[in-house]
């Protein structure tokens, strides 16, 4: 078993043609700005061309990939796809990490995520796996005459021999959705990416491919790696954070998601980190070529975003302020 302050890990995030190529460098900036003394390897884990994509998926922008490797520290690590591929891109982030060696302690992050602090200084316990609880009741949905949250749970803890009742909060109540395991795979860890990615993809595509009853009203897109991710996380020994995780999502990092929804919910320190980590010239001039950073950062769009909003009464779902904002014609993703 590693020890709980191994700081000798791998922070691994997926990076590919658009948009992600573009949150991956302002990841990667935020990363080396925030935590200096990181000792561990930064992965950009990128999809190759293959069957299962209808077009090119690499870095397409040079400029970005020299950026990344050259002046940022990154490795760029080639995987391909044999699960999910384009029709199932969230399916990425498990499949590169079946690429990666064997017996070394990863962070996967998404991309859209900023380090604000030293994270190489987090007390991640690499045996016990855990995630973002970073979430909202996105899923199941149950339907009217059931089954409930424990009856569609309880049936895929079931499907893969993995005990349901340790892993209930038995501080909330029955059938409300807290209650149950249920993580953001914003970010997730554990001490072998091999070992993770086998049990994630045994429990996806069994899901994906599978008929089960207690399913049949649930939509498993996008949903499949949530879905998935409690009962590998559990069935590998993990759970819930504690405490030592509690930077994550918090004052160490923070899953933006999307840009508007940054400037809405964001501190005017974090906002003020962002503008700091984004201002210089060869930082720019890459970023500039992803048109919401254009306009949301260096065009001011994100403060107009910000002003629509009282940030001391923010609406509780996450809905209605991606509604109000695209009203206003100001969302971009």
């Amino acid at each position: 078993m590693r020890a709980t302050t191994e700081k000798d890990f791998d922070i691994v995030v997926v990076a590919q043609a658009g948009r992600l190529t573009y949150e991956a460098v302002l990841f990667a900036a935020s990363l080396r700005r925030s935590a200096p003394g990181f000792k561990g390897r930064l992965l950009i884990a990128e999809p190759q061309p293959g069957p299962l994509w209808p077009f090119d998926p690499r870095i397409a922008d040079a400029d970005a990939r020299d950026l990344l490797t050259d002046r940022l520290g990154a490795e760029i690590v080639p995987f391909d796809n044999v699960h999910f591929g384009a029709a199932y891109p969230q399916g990425n982030k498990i499949e590169a990490l079946a690429m990666l060696p064997a017996d070394r302690p990863f962070v996967f992050f998404d991309t859209d995520t900023l380090i604000l602090g030293p994270i190489d200084n987090v007390a991640f316990d690499f045996a016990r796996p855990s995630a973002s609880m970073a979430r909202e009741a996105t899923w199941p949905e149950p339907p009217l005459y059931g089954p409930g949250y424990s009856g569609i749970w309880k049936s895929i803890y079931d499907r893969f021999d993995v005990p349901f009742e340790p892993t209930l909060d038995l501080t909330q109540p029955d059938e409300h959705w807290e209650r149950y395991l249920y993580f953001n795979a914003g970010w997730f860890f554990y001490r072998c990416p091999r070992v993770f990615a086998d049990r994630m993809i045994r429990i996806m595509t069994g899901l994906r491919d599978g008929t089960m009853p207690e399913l049949a009203s649930q939509s498993l897109d996008p949903w499949l790696d949530q879905a998935a991710l409690p009962v590998a996380i559990a069935s590998l020994g993990g759970g819930r954070p504690g405490p030592e995780l509690a930077g994550l999502d918090s004052t160490v990092s923070r899953h933006w998601r999307a840009m508007p929804l940054f400037y809405v919910r964001a501190s005017d320190a974090e906002l003020d980190y962002l503008s700091d980590v984004t201002r210089p010239n060869w930082i720019k001039k890459v970023l500039k070529a992803h048109e919401p950073f254009l306009r949301m950062i260096y065009q001011n769009r994100g403060a107009k975003v910000r002003a629509m909003f009282d940030r001391a009464q923010l609406p509780a779902s996450e809905k209605v302020i991606r509604n109000r904002i695209r009203r206003a014609g100001l969302w971009m993703r």
